[in-house]
């Protein structure tokens, strides 16, 4: 569920925020170049590493002023202004002190913010981030003025669609619905106007000169394939400010909550609280179960809309009476059909037939497909190879039949289930030929 965003009143400037969790610990997280707020719960790898940090600290979000719901302003920010920023969301949520994570554009406010309020800062924690973005002779990770301007003319031509994905988030490059978010989450976080207007004022950034005078504990992650921000940079932030501890990272992202994001929280957990915490598990083994009903659009067409509805509904109660029975878990309906886990095989193969005796006195016959093994937690959805091989078995069964997969077979050896070998099948999509068995009764 989205937190509830609030505002705070930076100068004649509305600063949207939002506060997850409630740990013993407050972290400022000062997002990029552009951002919304709303939008980032929407992705799934971002809700994630959001949660993640909420865990271990109550996490304040802010989208800065220009950008995502905060005001958008006429004039170019400048780095005291957006500073000022987080001040303001710190006192409306009545934090006096608060360790600041800013990534990318978001580091160097944070590095401005911690010299220059060493007493609200508890820790700087910067990600992907660098000191300045003009190259210079002695800052050779800079962008040049033709590489500038190549950047200002992509935003001028392209600006709506999932600008820059390729250097900021190769490892969802070719990932459409990623694409699709991301797209969304550029214009919804500036218009094409302000979006250039932000990237000539990052240009100008320049914060060598403060950090010998950081004097707050500081971390700085950095992924050695960053494409937008050359880890060289990241390097040399470390070696100028006092004591500053800096570590690289593998991957090639330049967005913490993707290819690094584990690291990158462990890290920062490990940073604050002394005690690395262990991420969520995000796979699971479960048996997956998928039923839909056979010929149901025949069956509609022949009774109407309204008495389908009402058989289906009927059929719906069903199915759900006999998952509670079975202690299975129902993921999804799509259509007239359930997707459902269980943590025990056996349960589900007898779940599968009840359902299947259930709606008979209905009229309806369904056809029903299990597999055991490794899925992908997405929340309350489920995802990976053994889902889309459960649904492909399920399409090869007949009215009233449940067909397994081998595996399921094999894990419920001495339940006295009974089945039949029904030969080798191509599954579209899967590699190989499976072995399939139906449940006899």
């Amino acid at each position: 569920m989205t937190p509830q965003t609030r505002y705070a009143k930076s100068g004649n400037v509305n600063i949207a925020y939002q506060v997850v969790g409630d740990g013993p610990r407050d972290l400022v997280l000062v997002p990029g170049w552009v951002s919304n707020m709303e939008v980032s719960w929407e992705e799934p790898t971002m809700a994630r590493f959001l949660e993640r940090l909420a865990s271990f600290s109550r996490l304040i979000l802010f989208d800065k002023r220009g950008t995502g719901l905060s005001d958008r302003i006429s004039d170019m920010p400048n780095l005291e202004e957006r500073m000022d920023d987080v001040r303001a969301v710190m006192n409306a949520v009545g934090s006096q002190q608060a360790a600041l994570v800013g990534y990318s554009e978001g580091g160097p406010m944070c590095a401005l913010f911690a010299a220059t309020y060493p007493d609200r800062a508890t820790a700087l924690i910067m990600l992907g981030s660098y000191p300045n973005m003009k190259r210079a002779p002695d800052s050779p990770w800079g962008r040049t003025p033709e590489m500038q301007e190549q950047v200002l003319n992509a935003i001028e031509t392209q600006w709506g669609g999932p600008l820059g994905l390729d250097l900021r988030a190769p490892s969802m490059a070719h990932d459409e619905r990623f694409r699709h978010w991301w797209a969304r989450w550029l214009r919804a976080g500036a218009s094409p106007a302000g979006a250039a207007s932000l990237i000539r004022m990052s240009y100008e950034i320049d914060v060598r000169h403060l950090l010998p005078s950081i004097r707050v504990p500081t971390l700085i992650l950095h992924s050695v394939g960053d494409k937008v921000a050359s880890v060289t940079g990241g390097r040399y932030m470390a070696n100028h400010i006092p004591g500053a501890k800096f570590v690289e990272l593998p991957g090639e992202d330049h967005v913490p909550w993707l290819s690094d994001s584990d690291a990158i929280v462990e890290e920062i957990e490990e940073f604050l609280t002394g005690v690395r915490g262990r991420a969520e598990p995000d796979r699971v083994l479960a048996t997956v179960l998928f039923t839909d009903v056979v010929g149901s659009t025949e069956k509609a067409a022949a009774i109407g809309d309204r008495r389908w509805r009402d058989l289906l509904d009927s059929h719906n109660s069903v199915v759900r009476r006999e998952l509670a029975r079975s202690r299975g878990r129902e993921v999804k309906t799509a259509g007239d059909g359930f997707l459902a886990t269980f943590d025990g095989p056996a349960r589900a193969v007898r779940c599968a037939r009840a359902i299947s005796d259930a709606v008979r006195p209905l009229g309806l016959e369904i056809r029903a497909g299990l597999h055991t093994g490794e899925c992908e937690v997405m929340g309350d959805d489920i995802g990976g190879i053994a889902v889309h091989i459960g649904a492909r078995i399920a399409a090869q069964a007949g009215p009233g039949k449940v067909l397994v997969s081998s595996t399921v077979k094999d894990l419920v050896a001495g339940s006295g289930l009974n089945f039949q070998d029904i030969g080798l099948h191509s599954l579209k999509g899967i590699p190989g030929d499976w072995r399939l068995f139906a449940c006899e009764r």
